[in-house]
């Protein structure tokens, strides 16, 4: 058997963490509350599964949308996340997220990476601060599944030209000095944008926003594919993938949305109708703006139309009406729509449109958050400009600014250094005969 020296060194890192897992001294909880409440950990157990349905939901609906001979390399890029961050979360991803804010009270720019290191002090207890009604542990899981799929979002920018290798670096890269940062900012107490009063329910700036942004720095730096260049048509291998990847993720959904009520409570219902609601919006505004366009309404567009209202409403479904999430979801639907139409004619790479729809969805719902959120719904959140409250939509303003050239920047940097350490860009060669053949020796 012929060894493949490359990937000694992460089987090393892994078999590294796992020693110290063992030898790791246990700690308590630094700062238990009152006893947790049965519905609330019923609920959140329920959410973690649903949002952690979400990735394989990923893999299905990219899977479906690349060309038949890169499906299953597309399929492992979302899936493989669940093992890499994983991992990741436990060692020191959560530490760094919610872990003690290095930076004071109201300037936090990352968590101690001792303070919650390799989950000691993550226990059954509740948390004061982070989980006052659930074990903290219950609240690490269900913010892992968060982690898990924002750089599996991202793959759809580079997909079939990636060299697997290089990815599992990138992303584990990503969760540390782009995701964790973010997240830290803005759902940590002290986090400085969340003492802003800077409002993200449930991810549109954390998950979508940074996604998008990561996804058009990654198109840009990895550059076009033989077949783009050529402006040769793009044919999806299988759109029964992407009908049954959206059906997954609509429902994996309510999770995402409703479980960021953090209980079994009324502001979880809000959320929960607020996301069936947009997303339903969005499907058929997309179907009747394309039939309006002259195009055939199509499954693949009713698919895309789905998933750019559930991004949409992401950062407002626990601070807006009903009415407010039919608004938002229609009118990310036209926007996204346009800026798939505005990048097909451009020479911008994107392969499975992440930036149009995650990073504009993502956008557009967090400024209408600014513009829409209202007290009366969710004491927790703020109004919105809609209401008079003009210091929230300027601080969404500031934030867009802030998270967006962070993500943007720091991502275009990484993909940059991994392409030094471990080429990211597959041979041409390996482009023709396609990812599943050239990088995993498996086909459809």
């Amino acid at each position: 058997m012929k060894l493949d020296k490359k990937w000694f060194f992460p089987l090393f890192i892994v078999l590294a963490i796992a020693v110290i897992g063992l030898f790791s001294p246990h700690s308590v909880n630094p700062e238990p509350g009152e006893p947790a409440q049965a519905a609330d950990i019923a609920w959140m157990l329920t959410a973690s599964g649903l949002v952690l349905l979400m990735t394989p939901g990923l893999s299905f609906f990219y899977g479906g949308m690349v060309t038949r001979k890169n499906v299953i390399s597309t399929l492992l890029q979302s899936f493989v996340s669940l093992g890499v961050i994983s991992i990741l979360w436990v060692f020191v991803g959560f530490s760094l997220t919610f872990g003690d804010s290095i930076g004071g009270e109201g300037t936090g720019l990352i968590g101690n990476p001792f303070t919650f290191f390799m989950f000691q002090g993550v226990d059954t207890q509740t948390h004061l601060s982070l989980s006052p009604t659930i074990p903290l542990v219950l609240f690490a899981l269900f913010q892992l599944k968060f982690a898990i799929i924002t750089p599996a979002l991202i793959t759809g920018a580079f997909a079939e030209r990636v060299r697997f290798s290089s990815y599992l670096l990138f992303i584990t890269l990503f969760c540390l000095l782009i995701y964790c940062p973010i997240a830290h900012w803005t759902w940590h107490p002290n986090g400085f944008l969340r003492k802003w009063g800077v409002l993200d329910f449930a991810g549109g700036t954390v998950v979508h926003m940074v996604a998008g942004f990561a996804a058009l720095a990654g198109a840009l730096a990895l550059g076009r594919r033989e077949n783009h260049l050529k402006r040769e048509t793009h044919s999806p291998a299988n759109i029964p993938f992407v009908v049954l990847g959206t059906g997954m993720l609509w429902f994996g959904w309510f999770g995402f949305n409703a479980g960021s009520a953090f209980g079994a409570n009324e502001i979880a219902t809000q959320a929960f109708l607020t996301t069936n609601t947009a997303s339903a919006a969005g499907m058929i505004t997309w179907i009747f703006f394309d039939g309006f366009l002259g195009r055939k309404p199509s499954a693949l567009g009713a698919c895309i139309g789905a998933v750019v209202g559930l991004v949409a409403i992401t950062p407002a479904a626990g601070f807006v009406t009903v009415g407010d999430s039919l608004f938002i979801g229609c009118s990310a639907a036209l926007v996204s729509n346009f800026a798939v139409h505005i990048k097909t004619k451009s020479t911008l790479d994107d392969t499975l449109d992440v930036f149009p729809c995650h990073g504009v969805g993502g956008i557009w719902g967090m400024l209408l958050t600014g513009i829409l959120a209202k007290k009366s719904i969710n004491e927790a959140g703020d109004d919105g400009l809609l209401m008079g409250n003009s210091a929230l939509f300027i601080h969404h303003l500031y934030a867009l600014i802030i998270v967006g050239t962070f993500a943007f920047v720091g991502s275009y940097l990484l993909f940059k250094l991994v392409n030094k350490l471990l080429p990211m860009r597959v041979t041409f060669e390996q482009e023709q005969v396609g990812l599943d053949i050239s990088q995993h020796g498996e086909k459809m």
